[in-house]
């Protein structure tokens, strides 16, 4: 199937901390944990795997109605869920997905040069060095101060993640009301290009450029390890 049947608009795209062999585990408020999954850890954590494709299913399927196929009814997976991808993924002490995020190399094919060129005005960020943020999902059900918390713990882990990791920037596409929020997160985040109506959505490609001042920033705008109220999940 081709990309353009079995990937809806993203909204919203990248790494391993050091000495992790691809899987990081910090315990944050709450008791949760932030993993870092990628092509060597994946095997060792397949419940955690397991449970975000899940999340993801009632997500952007059951609560948003995208139009793609549910693996075994019970899970969303697209080709991109590959061995190239890594996942950042907050769990309760259960293993359970409260959050995640797909990151996916730019150097190779992804979402925003696949299938949303039309959105950036001038050359597409690419590089090792740039990873594309997709399927951010936060757990409906949660209740509204643990999906803050978890929401919190993964965007200060993105920025911790590229940081560690020699990213210096992060792409991805979002609906327009989804892009402004993002930019209220307090780090450098802009848009590549003007909205677009696509299949009746909005839709922006963005950049965020992390640097060692991206932590101080988030914090400042209130987004920290501890915190709490979230909107249920959004993403690609």
């Amino acid at each position: 199937m081709s990309p353009e049947a079995d990937t809806p608009p993203l909204c919203y795209g990248t790494a391993a901390f050091p000495g992790s062999s691809g899987l990081s585990l910090f315990k944050q408020g709450d008791n949760l944990m932030l993993l870092t999954v990628d092509r060597d850890s994946r095997d060792r954590e397949h419940i955690a795997l397991r449970s975000m494709f899940a999340a993801r299913k009632r997500v952007f399927i059951d609560l948003l109605k995208w139009d793609i196929p549910a693996l075994a009814g019970q899970y969303e997976v697209d080709h991109f869920d590959d061995i190239h991808a890594t996942y950042l993924i907050v769990t309760d002490e259960a293993g359970e997905h409260l959050a995640s995020a797909r990151l996916l190399p730019t150097t190779r094919p992804a979402l925003l040069d696949a299938l949303f060129p039309f959105l950036v005005a001038g050359p597409i960020p690419q590089g090792p060095a740039i990873f594309e943020i997709t399927r951010f999902c936060l757990s409906p059900g949660i209740g509204a101060r643990q999906r803050r918390i978890a929401r919190d713990i993964l965007l200060v882990g993105l920025a911790k993640h590229a940081l560690a990791n020699g990213i210096h920037t992060y792409t991805g596409v979002a609906e327009l009301g989804w892009f402004r929020q993002i930019q209220t997160f307090g780090w450098d985040c802009h848009a590549l290009g003007e909205p677009v109506l696509h299949q009746g959505q909005a839709l922006v490609a963005l950049r965020i450029d992390i640097d060692r001042s991206t932590v101080a920033k988030l914090a400042a705008a209130g987004i920290a390890a501890k915190s709490a109220a979230a909107p249920a999940a959004r993403a690609a």
